[in-house]
């Protein structure tokens, strides 16, 4: 195992892991430890080179940093991604030994990285971390305490937001309105019971047509081809997949009147976030929305009850409102907004701690 941490203009610190018996790499990113320990979610993918795997890290924990300011969390943003080899499908794939290989280099860092579940893991993924290392969350829930998968918490969030905004742009309720759900895995496939539990007409896509074919039998959803989900006529879309999927092409074609989803980084840029405000799209920002998974995995790993977390994701949309009248009176898009107002958390945080 090879370890070394290069800090960057960006970040804190970047610590490069790699198993030379199984082949498995892994990169965590701590953006910031201004509020507390770097806290965010392991992401596994197969990733096409090491480069793409150091881009979605370093982004993804600049995002975790913001998301947990504007939460008023007490921890700072980081992420981690392994990157699978090439035999991570086949029978003989120790994949436990793979998550305690990753616990051990949770634990090399003494406390500051705090991990949990993220896109390609699952509890069980990270009760073998934990026998490694007590810097983890999202395990099974003890009695009165907070813990599980973080997953419903993360769709909830995000619906309460979609049916702030709708109420503000549409002056309606979800019965009937048209929301497209892009990506239908656990946030994404609960937030489809909500919206169906609302009243809402879903539009699904997904690349696993199993999936959107019982979303069609459970909730009525019509299934959209992955490629055409951003040219459909409705009212909110949701991307709920990966993220970069707001490029200046996609925003064009674009016909949703509201975009609030939990991917992250959902604008390929900055740029973006402007193009939709051009454009009269009302854009919630995906760290603010999608905040529900790491407030109930911050709870988890703070010992606090579970009504804590709901307390805490019901004033999501609260957040969100306040940003959104603050977007129309000044002018200002919201993803530069709320860019700035995670920076002045951060920048009050470290002023303090000079004070």
């Amino acid at each position: 195992m090879v370890t070394h941490s290069s800090p960057l203009v960006t970040h804190e610190a970047v610590y490069n892991f790699h198993d030379d018996v199984s082949g498995v790499k892994a990169i965590i990113a701590v953006h910031s430890s201004t509020l507390g320990p770097a806290a965010g979610g392991c992401r596994v993918l197969h990733y096409a080179n090491d480069v793409d795997a150091m881009r979605d890290a370093l982004r993804l924990s600049e995002g975790m940093t913001y998301k947990n300011a504007l939460a008023g969390l007490p921890f700072g943003g980081g992420k981690s991604v392994i990157m699978l080899p090439e035999n991570a499908g086949r029978p003989d794939f120790d994949r436990a030994a793979m998550f305690e290989s990753f616990g051990r280099w949770v634990d090399s860092l003494s406390g500051a990285y705090v991990t949990a579940e993220d896109v390609g893991c699952s509890v069980q993924d990270m009760q073998m971390v934990s026998r490694e290392t007590g810097h983890v969350a999202g395990l099974p829930a003890q009695p009165g305490f907070a813990g599980g998968d973080p997953s419903p918490l993360t769709a909830k969030g995000v619906f309460l937001s979609i049916e702030a905004l709708v109420g503000h742009r549409l002056d309606s309720d979800l019965d009937g309105v048209v929301v497209g759900v892009q990506g239908l895995g656990h946030v994404g496939f609960a937030l489809c019971e909500l919206l169906y539990e609302a009243g809402a007409q879903l539009l699904v896509s997904d690349i696993n047509a199993q999936t959107t074919a019982v979303a069609a039998r459970l909730f009525g959803a019509t299934v959209v081809k992955p490629e055409k989900m951003l040219d459909s006529a409705m009212d909110v879309f949701a991307p709920c997949a990966l993220g970069a999927i707001l490029t200046e092409r996609t925003v064009a074609e674009l016909k949703a009147s509201i975009v609030c989803g939990a991917a992250n980084n959902q604008l390929a840029t900055a740029a973006q976030g402007q193009q939709l405000a051009d454009r009269q799209v009302l854009y919630a920002p995906d760290y603010l929305v999608n905040a529900g998974g790491i407030i109930n995995v911050a709870a988890e790993y703070l010992r606090e009850t579970h009504d804590s977390v709901e307390t805490r994701v019901a004033q999501i949309p609260t957040r969100l409102m306040k940003l959104v009248q603050r977007s129309e009176a000044e002018g200002t898009a919201m993803n530069v907004l709320a860019d700035r107002m995670a920076q002045d958390i951060v920048s009050a945080g470290r002023r303090s701690q000079v004070a």
